[in-house]
């Protein structure tokens, strides 16, 4: 869930100013001068946006929103948990219609959840689960345990003896459910191997140190499992740099292009793509089916799909 796409691809608000690709700026929300757009504010904040994922969920929820005549704050909490709760309770100050969260810690951020409630701003959660579900209106995810199944499952097909390490991202749920789900594929495949799980924080910066530390402490190891494809790219680059390309397989998880460019130069194996357009879309829909007085379900999961060099048309 974590890589640079140009920021053209998702819309500033007239409220705030996110740098997509540099990551600029501290994302705090601002007040609106004299030309500053009518209608309900609703906020949404992201454990980053220096990932294409989070960039087209956020445009997913802005369509819904901006048709509705209403305008959305993109928060970007470059991956701080102490930012992400600053930023909420600045903006909480607002009294925003509702509050859409991708935490970037999924049981550290209680106390704002708490506070959200106590100013009767109601919480949806997109991408990635918190600990505490009653404390918010629903949670819109991938069904992340499958996308940990299927890249296990494709993983097997082509190297069904594999020592394997994982690049994990261990704060985040999602990310949790899908070593999960790969874990349960690999146990009906008693030669598959875990060497180590390691951090790899989900990004391109963080999985190439680590994959590179790990290439050197386990000559044997000839799979890889990074949480998400930022990670994979990383690690990818020093498979690449140690001369081990083609030797090790890595398969992933997010479906982004540049992992799809990957797996057609014969680098990464399949990465289980997620839709997270049609997560933002389904969110904003959900929040505003609440504010009708609607009732809404407290859990919502968006299939995924595997996507391989035989399959790897667009999402």
């Amino acid at each position: 869930m974590l890589m640079r796409y140009p920021s053209a691809l998702f819309a500033v608000t007239a409220a705030l100013f996110v740098s997509v690709a540099s990551g600029c700026g501290d994302g705090s929300p601002q007040p609106g001068g004299p030309g500053a757009p009518h209608g309900r504010l609703f906020g949404v904040t992201f454990q980053t946006m220096n990932n294409p994922f989070f960039v087209d969920l956020n445009e997913g929820l802005q369509r819904v929103i901006e048709s509705h005549g209403d305008r959305l704050v993109t928060l970007d909490a470059q991956f701080n948990s102490l930012k992400q709760k600053n930023d909420i309770s600045d903006l909480l100050q607002q009294q925003p219609a509702a509050l859409f969260l991708n935490a970037v810690n999924w049981e550290g951020i209680r106390g704002s959840l708490i506070e959200a409630r106590r100013r009767n701003v109601p919480v949806i959660v997109v991408d990635s689960p918190v600990s505490d579900p009653d404390l918010v209106l629903c949670q819109v995810a991938s069904d992340n345990i499958e996308a940990g199944r299927l890249a296990a499952a494709a993983l097997a097909e082509v190297n069904p003896k594999a020592k394997i390490v994982i690049l994990h991202h261990s704060i985040n749920k999602a990310c949790i459910d899908r070593v999960d789900g790969f874990k349960q594929v690999l146990a009906q495949h008693p030669e598959m191997t875990i060497l180590d799980i390691q951090e790899g924080k989900g990004t391109i910066e963080g999985g190439r140190p680590v994959m590179r530390d790990l290439l050197g402490r386990f000559p044997e190891l000839d799979a890889a499992f990074p949480i998400n494809d930022p990670s994979a790219l990383g690690a990818i680059s020093a498979i690449e740099s140690a001369g081990k390309l083609g030797k090790v397989t890595v398969v992933a998880v997010d479906g982004s292009q540049e992992a799809i460019a990957a797996i057609q130069a014969g680098k990464l194996h399949a990465t289980a793509a997620q839709f997270p357009k049609e997560i933002g879309r389904v969110a904003a829909e959900t929040i505003y089916e609440h504010l009708a007085g609607k009732p809404v379900p407290k859990e919502i999961k968006i299939p995924v799909k595997l996507i391989t060099k035989s399959h790897s048309g667009q999402q």
